[in-house]
């Protein structure tokens, strides 16, 4: 039987642990909530300070030039490149999850169009359960396209493959589903998509930082992704895009703003794509959020996905262990796959009462969130997250729920 002390254990062996000193936790904390938004780390604040005092109240316009700012979406894309299986050249990180993934779905829509073989195909395939904004951004792009084009809605990763057909332009996924924690097998999805003849794009919202992604390995066409999860870039932070060197040629996206240019400061008034991975730019850069990824993206460089995924995974598999055992009593659901291939870094649990439960265990210090239906989620962020932290918070919410002390009044908040 697992105890506390084999916990403290584990966490004593554990070679990621030092790097839990990296990051502003709170005291009295349990944070389990990294796949939402990471935590701070330590060294953003000083890092924020050096661009509003010195880059910016000093230096002003001029760093552009001395303090790289213009550089700076390529250099961090450079950086988080090899997390997702990229190469330098292939990565910026700008602009928001939302408005990347209108650019990657509207150029994979336009060179399925310029292919003499594919251009009558007019289906986007995605999931019911994707992120909204996924299906929101899809649903605006296609009505604002007004070509006939359509979205073709699954309810399980075992509907995809009859759903992909010859009518399929685009495949449109998230490589680990938001909710339930579910990780696709990205290499034969891929190679389903390509064997109908269709482009896919991959969101790696909830993959990037956590679990190991090989995009040019496992045969992605495009894919985009956030910063402020499991790459601990703040909130807001700004998201990336990825556009392999073979489709950069080819790459086409609407939002043709000044950074996109080949030669932005000609100020010429036709626009003319720049060469490579900086056609994926539209405006000007948020200079002091983009600053702050670089503090995460340090972090990870002391260590390698596979000791996070490997860490993820005994991280996830003790909670669920504790969590069956100690609250065995009470009507919780996994809905996160216990395969280890199928799951991303976090754990979803349903219970009647969901929402009024996690809002009793943040109330105690548990920070995780709440998503419909009926689903509490917990996010395990190897980096900062220790063992005794998973044992302390199923303790935690066992006594919630033996207890019953979780009010089932309980106001929803917007956001949590």
């Amino acid at each position: 039987m697992t105890t506390r002390n084999h916990c403290l254990e584990r966490d004593a062996q554990d070679p990621l642990a030092p790097l839990r000193d990296q990051f502003d936790l709170p005291a009295g904390v349990i944070y389990l909530d990294g796949n939402s938004l990471g935590a701070r780390p330590k060294a953003a604040l000083a890092r924020a300070q050096q661009v509003i005092a010195q880059e910016w109240g000093h230096d002003l316009i001029r760093s552009w030039n001395s303090a790289g700012w213009f550089e700076l979406p390529k250099r961090l894309g450079n950086l988080l490149a090899p997390l997702i299986g990229g190469v330098d050249g292939e990565v910026v990180v700008t602009d928001t999850t939302s408005i990347n993934l209108f650019k990657a779905l509207a150029a994979a829509l336009m060179m399925q169009a310029h292919d003499p073989v594919r251009a009558g195909r007019r289906v986007i395939v995605t999931e019911r359960s994707n992120f909204p904004t996924d299906i929101y951004m899809a649903q605006g792009l296609t009505a604002w396209l007004d070509r006939g084009y359509t979205l073709r809605l699954i309810d399980s990763p075992e509907q995809l493959p009859a759903a992909v057909d010859a009518d399929t332009a685009v495949v449109m996924l998230t490589h680990v589903n938001y909710r339930t924690g579910y990780q696709y097998d990205m290499q034969a999805t891929s190679a389903l998509a390509h064997a109908s003849g269709a482009l896919i794009v991959w969101d790696l919202a909830h993959s990037a930082g956590a679990v190991p992604v090989d995009l040019n390995k496992d045969g992605a066409d495009l894919a985009v992704g956030c910063t402020y999860k499991y790459l601990n870039g703040g909130p807001g932070a700004p998201a990336f895009i990825w556009v392999p060197k073979k489709l950069q040629a080819s790459f086409q996206q609407p939002l043709s703003g000044w950074w996109g240019h080949a030669a932005p400061f000609a100020m010429a008034p036709d626009f003319q794509p720049a060469d490579g991975i900086a056609r994926a730019l539209c405006g000007t850069q948020p200079i002091v959020s983009l600053a702050l990824v670089e503090c995460g993206l340090d972090v990870h460089r002391q260590t390698t996905m596979a000791a996070i995924r490997a860490k993820s995974l005994a991280l996830t598999d003790l909670f669920i262990e504790l969590v069956e055992a100690r609250c065995a009593a009470h009507p919780l659901g996994l809905v996160t796959p216990r395969e280890h291939a199928q799951r991303g870094s976090h754990v979803s649990f349903t219970h009647p009462h969901g929402y009024a439960v996690m809002q009793a265990l943040i109330a105690r210090g548990v920070i995780g969130d709440y998503r419909e239906p009926a689903i509490m989620r917990f996010g395990f962020t190897p980096l900062y997250t220790s063992y005794a932290d998973v044992w302390d918070a199923v303790e935690i919410l066992r006594d919630i729920l033996d207890r019953q002390d979780y009010n089932v009044d309980a106001k929803r908040d917007a956001v949590t």
